[in-house]
């Protein structure tokens, strides 16, 4: 194989850029004593690997333009969190940066970590440090190497979410990158910017160019599919026989990014690769990341995440490749149970004597709605007053552990004083909605996610409640690109931009995140999307089989029989 610190073949712009990088140095540090509103693009592409998006206000580019004035640059920072877990302490130091030095809002992922919206260039390196000091990083979170691993969610104090949670705090610092650039610049206040003066670290898993396009990896178990473990490069599924681990079957090969009207790019669920014992997983793990460095796609970055590696060398010879790459030969993995999805919010029993309260927050983002519900201000103050540690949920929700029981009246009601929701008071749909920032910040939207989502949910559950579906599990996802940051295509519903107001519609996966939805339509304008869903809704509330989630029965019926219905219900739209 192709050593990865030397890569063959044309390679991408960006490929060139992390070669002459300095390992991810660039003129970062020299840009940020230079001062100024935003970074050269070389330079931003780098700082994805410490964790920062460079993006502007999409709202105002076009009135400011035509003033003859520059787009308003901002930063996004994103933390890495494994697990989604943090102290009271870190929560609160955390809210009260996002109100020093971002937008005044936390943003909770769909991979259980926190971003920073609207940090202005001059604020970055005083977040950035100060992130560091409450013993976080924004190191890898984003960028062409390993990012932040998820683990199902649930506080539960029993050997196997312990076990979940361990291993993915050891999986994400072994595949930290080892260049010292990110503590240089944002850490030890001593940056170099000097083409001479920088010392090479080895970096023996991801080379000299680190790896073709970006990777994440999931832990979960088949009791608890939080994490949508199968929408994974790499998704680690814990088998055990009662308490005892007795290894891990590790699928390769999972995800959601694609690009309209290019067939070959395409979403894909991850395949069961291999099974392992548990001391042998972060190499199992470590083989498949160095096969993908090496073979990878390094010409074409849409063609370049493992999937496309897998479906171009095929599974036994990926398989095989992984094998040589370890030195060992792996077990086929063993067979799962069916996996289910656990609801996380509202209350359950820690099993230790304590409680843990699933919070609804609407997309993720905890701020303070003027005139409407205080989600800062009461997360804030019930974490500082009961001490409560936070866990992030992949269905961008906050979950509150540790509760004591005389305290959970009172703890509720500080959250209901400040207009919060909870659990029981929300339909299913409502609960199981997930939508990604896109507009006005996102540089990849074609249209509008999270600032849509509750006029689309309001007007979908409509529909449901005509039919008598108004309580049941129905997932809905939308994104405002089709690179999918919400995994619109796993789950019951998708919404994927197409256009500004249009989505392409998907449906037929199952609530459990172990099937892709199919593309339906192609083109929904948003206000006739409840209409395009009605009459499916009807007949799935005539017709489906007994306990048959919509989903499945979409699946079952398949897209010519769904397109017919709603062209007969709805002869003017274009199928």
């Amino acid at each position: 194989m192709p050593d990865a610190s030397a890569p063959a073949g044309k390679l991408s712009e960006v490929e060139g850029i992390k070669r002459a990088s300095r390992q991810l140095r660039g003129g970062i540090a020299r840009s940020l004593q230079d001062g100024g509103d935003r970074f050269v693009e070389d330079d931003a592409q780098l700082l994805k690997t410490h964790g920062i998006y460079q993006q502007y206000d999409r709202d105002t580019a076009t009135p400011r333009k035509k003033q003859g004035l520059d787009r308003e640059y901002q930063m996004m920072a994103r933390l890495r969190v494994p697990g989604g877990r943090l102290d009271p302490d870190q929560y609160l130091a955390l809210d009260t940066m996002a109100a020093d030095l971002g937008n005044t809002s936390l943003r909770v992922t769909t991979r259980q970590t926190f971003q920073f919206h609207g940090v202005v260039k001059g604020d970055l390196h005083a977040l950035i440090h100060r992130v560091n000091r409450q013993m976080l990083t924004t190191v890898a979170a984003c960028g062409d190497v390993v990012r932040n691993v998820m683990a199902t969610p649930a506080p539960i104090a029993d050997s196997i979410h312990a076990t979940l949670n361990r291993v993915a705090r050891e999986v994400s610092v072994y595949f930290e990158p080892r260049s010292t650039a990110y503590h240089e610049i944002w850490v030890d206040g001593e940056p170099v910017d000097s083409g001479d003066g920088w010392a090479k670290q080895d970096e023996p898993i991801y080379g000299e160019v680190y790896l073709p396009r970006k990777f994440k990896i999931a832990l979960a178990h088949a009791d608890d599919n939080s994490v949508d473990v199968f929408c994974n490069d790499v998704g680690i599924v814990a088998l055990f026989d009662g308490d005892d681990l007795q290894g891990f079957n590790v699928l390769a090969g999972g995800g959601l990014g694609m690009t309209h009207n290019k067939p070959k790019t395409y979403p894909r669920l991850a395949s069961p690769l291999l099974f392992v014992e548990p001391e042998g997983l972060i190499g199992a793990v470590e083989a498949i990341v160095k096969v993908q460095r090496d073979r990878g796609d390094r010409s074409d970055r849409k063609h370049a995440r493992l999937k496309y590696t897998i479906d171009d060398m095929g599974l036994p010879a990926f398989k095989a490749a992984v094998d040589a790459m370890a030195g060992r030969s792996y077990a086929p993995p063993r067979p799962m149970p069916r996996f289910r999805i656990v609801d996380h919010r509202g209350w359950h029993t820690q099993g230790d004597g304590r409680w843990y309260l699933g919070v609804p927050i609407p997309s993720g983002r905890i701020i303070d709605v003027p005139g409407g519900a205080q989600y800062r201000t009461a997360l804030r103050t019930v974490v500082d007053r009961y001490r409560t540690p936070v866990v992030l949920t992949p269905q961008q929700d906050v979950i509150l552990a540790d509760i004591r029981d005389e305290d959970r009246a009172a703890l509720e009601a500080d959250l209901r004083a400040h207009g919060l929701v909870m659990n029981d008071d929300l339909a299913p749909l409502e609960r199981w909605a997930l939508a990604c920032p896109a507009l006005p910040t996102c540089g990849l939207a074609l249209t509008e996610a999270e600032r849509v989502r509750q006029p689309i949910v309001a007007s979908v559950l409509e529909r449901l409640q005509a039919h008598g579906l108004g309580e049941e599990a129905i997932s809905l996802r939308i994104t405002g690109c089709p690179n999918g940051c919400a995994r619109p295509y796993a789950g019951d519903i998708g919404l994927v931009g197409r256009m500004p107001g249009h989505y392409a519609l998907y449906v037929g996966g199952d609530f459990e995140g172990t099937r892709l939805s199919n593309r339906l339509l192609d083109k929904v304008a948003e206000a006739d999307i409840p209409a395009v869903l009605d009459p499916l809704f009807a007949v799935y509330a005539a017709e489906r089989q007994a306990v048959e989630g919509f989903g499945d029965w979409c699946n079952r019926l398949g897209t010519e029989r769904l397109r017919r219905i709603i062209g007969e219900a709805l002869p003017a739209v274009a199928i």
